[in-house]
């Protein structure tokens, strides 16, 4: 089973920008779709992006424009850059990945089957 750990997630002003990596142990994400979810206070988690096996990109119409998930497979990581940061973006930000080639359902939390601990991004007005 592959252990996924998050980083890079703080507190930035509005319009801000961070970078969010994921990094990946116990597998290649060669074989993995990976998604990127976030959970906030009293809500249910949710999609923000998801990518398959051959880089094809999912976002949720939240963040679209202004979020971008990439990998990078040598390095056995998933990445976040979040631009225009929102006060509404306010979230623990969790990475997840499952051993198939999502077609859809890359934004759909039932359909990872590993997670990691997460990291919370606070954005203030």
């Amino acid at each position: 089973q592959v252990h996924l750990v998050e980083s890079g997630g703080g507190s930035v002003q509005a319009g801000g920008s961070l970078r969010l990596s994921c990094v990946v142990s116990g597998g290649t994400i060669r074989s993995y779709s990976m998604g990127w979810f976030r959970q906030a206070p009293g809500k249910e988690r949710g999609g923000v992006a998801g990518i398959s096996t051959i880089a094809t990109t999912s976002y949720a119409n939240s963040v679209k424009g202004r979020f971008s998930i990439s990998k990078d497979n040598a390095a056995n990581a998933v990445y976040l850059q979040m631009h225009s940061l929102e006060p509404e973006d306010t979230a623990m930000y969790y990475c997840a990945a499952v051993e198939s080639d999502l077609l859809r359902g890359r934004l759909v939390p039932t359909n990872y089957a590993n997670w990691g601990q997460g990291t919370q991004v606070t954005v203030s007005s």
